[in-house]
């Protein structure tokens, strides 16, 4: 069965489920969400996400949102990504858990606030706050992947791949530079030669440019 992805072209967590779903095999097609629109905030997409939030993932009766979640779901039905023991999935859902907590939160905030609010309303302090917390959290990145191809380690890409990258791959300017950040750079080149990636703007419906 394939199964429907809500989403939009600009949302990092979006793009986490996007590609781990696309990675592990699992057959999905997108329906594109008018984020700028509202339309997370109507009455039929709270019926569908009460969270008020994309991406959700509809697969015949299962209705699951939050990308860790979504890419929780894709691991387990495609027997990809999710590590290879016990040992190797504890590590997974760490890197997931830091990441939500302490990379795309710091970076989805900080690029929305600083590319997609009106000029006069982005406030200032709270995006150099933002800011110091994001290079905190690169660093940690960058120097957990100096020596080491992927993130939760083994032979090869995880859930915690996908979700660390979510936002890194996006052109606007938010405070990350691949030129600091050499390890992360290399990175995120293996994560873009696998076969079936696409970046975001290819992988969903959605862009900036759309609204220009």
């Amino acid at each position: 069965m394939t199964g429907r992805l809500y989403c939009f072209g600009e949302s990092g967590n979006a793009y986490k489920a996007a590609l781990t779903l696309t990675l592990c095999g699992v057959p999905w097609e997108p329906v594109f969400v008018d984020f700028f629109g509202g339309e997370t905030r109507t009455p039929a997409f709270r019926a569908l996400n009460p969270m008020g939030e994309v991406p959700v993932w509809v697969e015949g009766g299962l209705i699951l949102s939050q990308s860790g979640a979504i890419q929780w779901h894709a691991a387990e039905v495609s027997g990809r990504m999710g590590g290879e023991s016990p040992g190797e999935r504890r590590e997974v859902l760490r890197w997931l858990l830091w990441d939500n907590h302490k990379l795309s939160a710091q970076a989805g905030t900080r690029r929305f606030m600083a590319n997609f609010l009106p000029e006069a309303q982005r406030p200032a302090a709270v995006i150099d706050w933002l800011g110091a917390r994001l290079r905190s959290a690169l660093q940690v990145l960058d120097t957990h992947l100096a020596g080491r191809d992927w993130v939760a380690g083994g032979a090869g890409p995880t859930l915690a791949d996908c979700a660390c990258a979510g936002y890194l791959y996006y052109p606007e300017p938010f405070g990350f530079d691949r030129a600091d950040w050499p390890a992360i750079g290399r990175w995120l080149d293996r994560l873009a030669a696998l076969p079936g990636w696409r970046h975001p703007y290819e992988m969903m419906p959605g862009r900036p440019s759309d609204r220009a």
